[in-house]
């Protein structure tokens, strides 16, 4: 949590900030304000609105839109063998030219990812004899141009990827919607403060002190839970997430 304090706040005051969780009929107290104390103690505030001597302390919430414009996509490879050396060899080999088929199709050596490599022993009927080995091993590979998804996905399962998983969505960049979604936050918060410092008969300041709340970025979203491999690759559509930021904020308050 990042915290800009732009004036010294009483402690109370930051305490009551902190409490978000405040019905819509919650009671306002205006202690320590000398000015007009007109506004009705059951006057409904924004949840978790704070009224008192050093400001008035609201919550503003914003969000923009972005759409997710780059996907991850996991290829899996499988290998038995009558020794655990034996299938990890052949494993290793499958996977390579899983790995060259997606380099020849333009994935970024920077854009692959090994996930996962295991090995584990195949047992008789009952259970008590290693009759071999399997090893699996996958990839994840992220394909920066949704287009290319099909033509990825058809290289990779030509070089023997047995499973295909993905894509996970995603977008390459939240920055910009981030800050979007900071300063429709903060208009937010204004928008309330003013609206309480109307009823409660004071003029609305300068913020005092501002608490950055955090927000919500997507992460990837699946969009299928696994491509059987050899099918073909359904159009990939990106859709939009939103993007989410909070700011609590305490502005000044005079006399009407």
């Amino acid at each position: 949590m990042k915290l800009v304090v732009l004036s010294v706040l009483a402690a109370a005051a930051l305490a009551s900030a902190g409490c978000g969780g405040g019905a819509a009929g919650s009671k306002v107290a205006l202690s320590g304000y000398s000015g007009n104390s007109s506004l009705a103690a059951s006057t409904p505030l924004q949840q978790g609105a704070v009224v008192g001597g050093d400001g008035i302390t609201v919550v503003g919430t914003g969000t923009a839109d972005v759409v997710p414009d780059i996907a991850d996509w996991s290829f899996g490879v499988h290998s038995d063998a009558s020794t655990a050396s034996d299938a990890l060899s052949a494993n290793a080999s499958a996977m390579k030219d899983v790995i060259a088929a997606l380099r020849n199709a333009g994935i970024a050596k920077e854009d692959l990812r090994t996930d996962e490599v295991s090995l584990y022993p195949q047992m008789s009927n009952d259970g008590r004899t290693v009759t071999g080995y399997s090893a699996s091993s996958t990839v994840t590979a992220t394909v920066r141009n949704l287009g290319d998804a099909g033509r990825v996905v058809d290289r990779a399962v030509g070089a023997g990827a047995t499973d295909v998983y993905g894509p996970n969505l995603r977008p390459s960049d939240t920055d910009g919607a981030y800050r979007e979604a900071v300063d429709k936050a903060f208009d937010d918060a204004r928008a309330h403060a003013e609206a309480i410092a109307a009823k409660a008969g004071v003029s609305l300041g300068a913020p005092v002190a501002i608490v950055e709340g955090g927000g919500y970025v997507p992460g990837p979203v699946m969009a299928y839970d696994r491509a059987a491999a050899g099918a073909e690759v359904a159009p990939v559509e990106p859709g939009k997430q939103q993007v989410s930021a909070s700011l609590t904020v305490t502005f000044a308050i005079g006399a009407a």
